[in-house]
């Protein structure tokens, strides 16, 4: 029996600085709004290292120990498992620019409510804020139709 499945790997970075977390106004057309910045870990690469490097293409900021707090996942149309290592830094240099994923703002976690965030922001958020809470998972149900977030 194989016990191995298509998995797509990738990882998110919440960077944080005095009350406030750096975001992304996500352009593309399938999901759209605010969220954290980051991208596809390529074959062989280190998680860690591909943190540093989707951080550092997307925002132009170069960060440093980034630790990992949690992980995200859900079944995509196809078949394959996606995972989403979810890491957080207060540690950066650079100067912030934006990339054609989209542009780059640093907001006042109290003014979250304010904006328009991306689809499963506010869950993946909890399993930054919780530290009882490291994995979000979501769990399809075809009868419904409809994606429910599990937290463990």
């Amino acid at each position: 029996m194989d016990r191995s499945e298509k998995t797509i790997l990738t990882v998110i970075c919440m960077i944080y600085d005095d009350g406030r977390i750096l975001l992304q106004d996500r352009i593309k057309g399938d999901w759209r709004g605010f969220f954290f910045p980051g991208g596809h870990v390529e074959e062989g690469e280190p998680f860690v290292n591909a943190v540093v490097r989707e951080i550092k293409e997307e925002t132009g900021l170069t960060i440093y120990n980034p630790r990992i707090c949690g992980v995200k996942q859900f079944g995509t149309e196809d078949g394959a498992r996606y995972v989403v290592l979810l890491y957080k830094t207060d540690q950066f240099s650079g100067e912030l620019c934006s990339s054609e994923e989209g542009e780059m703002v640093w907001i006042d976690r109290a003014a979250l409510r304010d904006i328009s965030v991306a689809d499963s922001f506010f869950e993946t958020l909890k399993v930054y804020d919780d530290a009882s809470v490291t994995e979000l998972f979501y769990e399809y149900d075809k009868g419904g139709n409809k994606w429910t977030a599990k937290f463990y």
